[in-house]
């Protein structure tokens, strides 16, 4: 199971409510993506079913003892009052959408009384993903649940989804996390990570892991000292745009060309949350242009040295006003 680091408020809130019989039948897990959601939607599903079923358990938190038999149902995926919907995976490819047969097969478990316990838990990752026909479908069981089901939809972006599914549900908010509890998290992860590596991705991740993680491997500690130069002292002579131009444009350095597309709209916008006035203007005209220029560059097949030139000149600009 996953890690479950911070989040501490969340978990007790539910397993009070939980235990002291007040558990509402739908609950929207809502945050930022990466922070753990889907995780502490799993973990806790496995500590409430535990619970209900026995034996008892002393540990902290939302942990549940790795010789629990309910652990070792859920990991071998064979808790029968036990679900999770996620976008289907074929031949290495992942659908974009949770479809409407995968909540219809949800059936069995809604209309059949419970097996080992007085629980049934469904987990949705994401409800954001959800078909309009699926999310209708959920609508349907949401709207009249049986007493002991309880729902627990992962949702980046809750505005998103129906209003009739968020009236119907409780929401339970997720805030980022702090940069020693990312610290904590990312090696947990992965413990070959080094200390600037470690502090180049607690920037990037922003309180996200998940976001972090994405970026490991790739020398990120390398891009955003670059981009922290050109920040404060500019390009004058252009030849450190040139460089990352050089050093991000070869086919080999594909995953750094499209790691460095995703991170300077985001450095940039980093940048504007300490500017006000006229250097705010300037910062978020220039995440506009670089947002849009880094959103194009892979569907049309730009050149990727002169993408890095550009999208380095709107991080270069930024140094005028800083």
């Amino acid at each position: 199971m996953t890690v479950i680091l911070g989040h501490d408020a969340q978990a007790q809130a539910m397993l009070d409510a939980a235990r002291g019989g007040r558990m509402h039948h739908g609950w929207i897990l809502a945050g930022r993506r990466g922070i753990g959601k889907a995780g502490f939607a799993r973990a806790l599903a496995m500590r409430m079913l535990a619970e209900a079923a026995g034996p008892a358990i002393n540990a902290d938190g939302l942990a549940v003892p790795e010789s629990h038999p309910i652990r070792r149902l859920i990991e071998a995926a064979a808790h029968p009052d036990y679900a999770e919907l996620s976008p289907l995976e074929k031949d290495g490819v992942t659908a974009r959408n949770i479809n409407v047969d995968q909540v219809r097969g949800l059936a069995r478990l809604v209309q059949s009384a419970s097996s080992l316990s007085s629980r049934r838990i469904v987990v949705i990752d994401s409800a954001d993903d959800l078909e309009r026909g699926a999310a209708n479908a959920l609508l349907k069981t949401l709207e009249e649940p049986p007493a002991d089901m309880l729902f627990l939809l992962v949702s980046h972006a809750p505005g998103r989804l129906l209003p009739t599914i968020r009236s119907r549900c409780r929401t339970l908010r997720f805030d980022p996390l702090e940069p020693a509890l990312m610290r904590a998290a990312l090696k947990a992860v992965d413990d070959t990570l080094d200390a600037g590596e470690i502090d180049a991705l607690v920037r990037v991740g922003d309180g996200s892991p998940g976001q972090a993680l994405r970026f490991a491997g790739l020398n990120l500690s390398d891009m955003e000292q670059a981009l922290s130069r050109l920040a404060t002292q500019g390009d004058p002579d252009n030849q450190q745009r040139l460089a990352l131009a050089k050093s991000l444009s070869p086919k080999s350095a594909k995953a750094r060309y499209e790691a460095f597309l995703e991170r300077v709209p985001a450095f940039i916008a980093q940048a504007a949350r300490a500017r006000q006035g006229s250097a705010l203007g300037v910062a978020l005209d220039r995440w506009e242009k670089a947002r849009h220029l880094a959103g194009g560059a892979l569907i049309l097949s730009l050149d990727p040295g002169a993408v890095v030139f550009e999208l380095a000149d709107h991080v270069a600009a930024l140094a005028a006003d800083a």
